[in-house]
């Protein structure tokens, strides 16, 4: 089996990695928990019992640190994950963690398992920076990327069967390769007819009927709209242009497939503000077109556009049908 773990939510990815954690150490292996610093961590106490060998086992307490990430063929060498003096990037974040767990003396070794690719070079250059910046010796720092959990999924299959990852409980995921066909196109478009001066169109159900029927708050709403209302006029004129039959498709693709992912998906508790932003973090995270500084706040247009012309969410055509 062999699981697109791009499109896992984190809970699913850390449910996974406690139990190649306790092959690899133990059966106690205890399951992630929120500390008090906000961070989550599996913890085991004991001598383990295959890692790093048999011979030479880990003995005392291991804190295991499991990092998901949606994007697709993500590496331990991008910058947003490591960096020389980068206090920001996913590593940056963890070495004052690992620092306060060891002067608690509640850390003996430290393993860090990612759904992204790890190369020799920065398998050394990570470990040999957490080693020096937190006392911890080389050998009791593990870095595993994603060939080596599948190849540990491979070894022991039993894993796979116990880890029952439901794709009904899977996280809203979508794609992003159609929404970035609009993106350059009409960003191409922008720069050829400048801003459009005609009124915004009408909602097909007014926006705050919309706003309601989709649970968004107040404030969220207005910021979109003072933010993003004067583009829906230019890109309903883009895509009403027969020229632009091509990307209309694509926009109609991008929409179907966001609407019907948000009504499987969508938790009976969120508000349509954190659909919003989680759409926005996924596609931004998703694809290097759309994360682009020039694209990003017309990525943003569009997504309220289709919040807006109704392509998204609840509207009140459909509360009547």
């Amino acid at each position: 089996m062999k699981y697109a773990y791009e499109d896992l939510s984190p809970e699913q990815f850390e449910h996974l990695i406690v139990l190649v954690c306790q092959h690899l150490l133990g059966v106690s292996v205890k399951g992630f928990a929120t500390g008090p610093d906000g961070g989550r961590d599996a913890k085991f106490h004991g001598t383990a019992e295959l890692h790093p060998s048999t011979a030479k086992p880990w003995s005392g307490k291991v804190i295991v640190q499991a990092k998901h990430s949606n994007g697709y063929n993500r590496s331990f060498s991008e910058t947003d994950f490591y960096r020389e003096g980068g206090d920001s990037t996913v590593i940056g974040k963890e070495v004052p963690r690992i620092q306060a767990l060891r002067i608690a003396k509640d850390l003996d070794h430290y393993m860090l398992f990612s759904n992204r690719r790890l190369t020799a070079g920065a398998d050394a250059d990570i470990t040999k920076h957490i080693a020096q910046n937190t006392g911890l010796d080389e050998s009791s720092v593990y870095l595993c990327g994603i060939e080596t959990i599948e190849m540990l999924l491979k070894r022991f299959p039993q894993i796979a069967s116990m880890a029952e990852l439901d794709p009904i409980d899977s996280p809203l995921i979508v794609s992003s390769e159609e929404l970035a066909i609009v993106v350059e196109a009409f960003a191409r478009h922008r720069s050829v007819v400048g801003e459009a001066f005609d009124p915004p169109p009408t909602a097909r159900t007014s926006y705050e009927e919309k706003n309601q029927l989709n649970n968004m708050s107040e404030d969220y709403a207005k910021d979109l709209r003072r933010k993003f209302l004067k583009e829906t006029a230019q890109i309903k004129s883009f895509l009403g242009d027969p020229e632009n039959l091509d990307i209309l498709e694509s926009y109609e693709a991008t929409t179907e497939e966001f609407q019907g992912r948000i009504i499987a998906h969508r938790k009976d508790h969120q508000n349509f503000d954190a659909v919003m932003e989680y759409l926005l973090g996924l596609l931004f995270d998703r694809d290097a077109v759309l994360r682009q500084t020039k694209h990003k706040r017309l990525t943003r247009a569009l997504l309220f556009y289709m919040y807006w012309n109704c392509d998204i969410g609840l509207s009140g055509d459909a509360e009547a049908e």
